[in-house]
């Protein structure tokens, strides 16, 4: 019986849902990572310079986005061997107050996956977990990596497979990673399977002209696009199973035009009582990424102080905006200081897709209000 699923899953992987995704670009794509495979083998290697046994290893627990797990925003001592399990889960999941489902691809069970942070230098060392109880085929491909598709051409992994890539963290910056298995790159990644990981220079962050700059907490916001079937009647369509879902799924993905944007995974993820949380005069980076779409964050009431909007710390941050461009597949970062309390809506400016589609979020920041920033000279009333 074990033997007969897994022969259903793994016929589903490289039948009709493949063939059906497959296009010139990725057949090219999956093209280069065969070559990149045999080269691997038949072409002599570069000896490592580094001998790992003497580097300290570092095992670090990810915790659900928006929160991020403890790290120092300076290096401490040399480079070390980061040490990080992402395990994947192929689960449903609840878009809005409507009951819409998404047969959801997730890195640790959660939109976005969880966010990574490391030091220029140090070496990512992740371990992908398929777990048997999941239907698809999957990998990983880190913007952060060079080399083989990022990491995507050495970490395919069918149900009840792991595997352990390990790469250098050259580029400092925040960066999205992806699930780009051979033919269904955007099918997995608009279901939701995409995350970030954030490299800090070994000195921490700098406004590029020699000033330090640190953070009181840090935020990770994945906006996430997704594309959920509709029936005869204009109703949301629900399936058993992401590969019933495939077909009538990829027909709306042609479309480029989502059902759904959101911020961590559902509208309203990050409102109300899931607020994320500041106090007057706390310093916030928030992380944002987007690994299909262009995006536009705007934080209402505030500003970012510094911003890199492609997400890359070796450029000098951008100051005082009031809206930054985010392009797909990128993660982008912003400081900002909050200066009053009060509910501050952090929003997609594209309105349409903020308040119609759900790629909106709140911060909940206490404290004193200023009058000198802000005051009611004369309260609403007839004139």
């Amino acid at each position: 019986m074990t033997n007969t699923l897994q022969m259903t899953r793994r016929t589903m992987l490289t039948g009709a849902a493949v063939a059906g995704a497959l296009t010139p670009i990725i057949i090219i794509a999956n093209n280069a990572a065969h070559a990149d495979e045999v080269a691997a083998v038949n072409v002599p290697r570069k000896a490592p310079t580094v001998d790992f046994t003497k580097l300290r290893r570092e095992k670090v627990e990810l915790v659900k986005p928006p929160f991020v797990h403890p790290h120092s925003q300076k290096a401490e001592g040399g480079p070390k061997i980061k040490e990080f399990t992402l395990t994947i889960q192929e689960k449903k999941m609840v878009l809005d107050k409507d009951g819409t489902e998404v047969n959801a691809m997730t890195f640790d069970g959660s939109v976005p996956g969880p966010l990574m942070v490391v030091h220029q230098d140090d070496y990512v060392e992740l371990t992908l977990v398929n777990p048997e109880t999941n239907t698809m085929q999957h990998n990983i491909d880190f913007h952060a990596a060079t080399g083989g598709l990022g990491g995507g051409a050495l970490t395919v992994v069918g149900p009840g497979e792991s595997t352990v890539l390990r790469f250098k963290a050259t580029k400092a910056g925040v960066f999205v990673y992806h699930c780009a298995p051979p033919g269904m790159v955007p099918w997995h990644v608009t279901s939701g399977m995409n995350g970030a990981i954030m490299v800090l220079p070994r000195e921490g962050l700098t406004d590029g002209h020699g000033k330090p700059l640190v953070y009181d907490k840090i935020y990770y916001v994945g906006e996430q696009d997704f594309y959920i079937p509709r029936d005869e009647n204009g109703r949301f369509k629900k399936y058993d199973s992401p590969g019933e879902a495939y077909e009538d799924t990829l027909a709306v993905m042609k479309t480029l035009t989502p059902t759904h944007i959101v911020f961590n995974g559902a509208v309203g993820a990050l409102t109300g009582d899931n607020a994320m949380t500041a106090k007057v005069g706390e310093t916030v980076l928030i992380v944002h990424s987007q690994a299909n779409r262009d995006t536009r964050p705007h934080l209402i009431g505030a500003h970012g102080e510094y911003v890199w909007a492609t997400g890359k710390f070796a450029n000098v941050p951008d100051i005082d905006q009031e809206t930054w461009f985010i392009p797909g597949g990128t993660a982008g970062a912003a400081l900002c200081t909050f200066a009053q309390p009060g509910i501050y809506a952090y929003v997609n400016h594209n309105l349409i897709e903020a308040f119609e589609l759900g790629a909106a979020a709140h911060f909940k920041v206490t404290g004193d209000w200023n009058d000198d920033l802000m005051t009611s000279v004369k309260s609403p009333s007839a004139s």
